[in-house]
């Protein structure tokens, strides 16, 4: 499946234009056209705000059944708890210097924990 096309189709029948994309997602109208002609692969969290302008789930991105698909038999869903979700959320939106910061301070403090095990 081509993400590209889903994406079109979907906002297509939603009777939106490139345009009214742009302004619900902040997202460049030729950049939304080069993600639907399939010349550009757009990230999960690009998804996520593409999803959202159209009233979708992002599963639904994916997927064509009308009913919310299941866990395959023997996945397993790894439930967050809220504390990990807000976590989550909060580093999606913090600047690429500030995440390095984060993560090297991470680092650092499990090498400060391993050396005092």
């Amino acid at each position: 499946m081509e993400i590209g096309a889903k994406l079109r189709q979907l906002r297509e029948a939603r009777k939106l234009s490139q345009g009214d994309i742009e302004e619900r997602t902040g997202l460049l109208r030729c950049y939304i056209s080069r993600v639907e002609c399939g010349h550009t692969v757009p990230s999960i969290e690009t998804l996520e705000r593409l999803s959202k302008a159209l009233d979708l789930e992002l599963y639904q991105l994916f997927y064509s059944g009308s009913a919310k698909p299941s866990l395959a038999k023997g996945a397993r869903q790894s439930p967050l708890k809220s504390q990990e979700r807000v976590l989550v959320d909060v580093f999606r939106r913090v600047s690429p210097p500030d995440k390095k910061l984060l993560l090297d301070l991470a680092r650092f403090s499990a090498g400060k924990l391993r050396q005092k095990a």
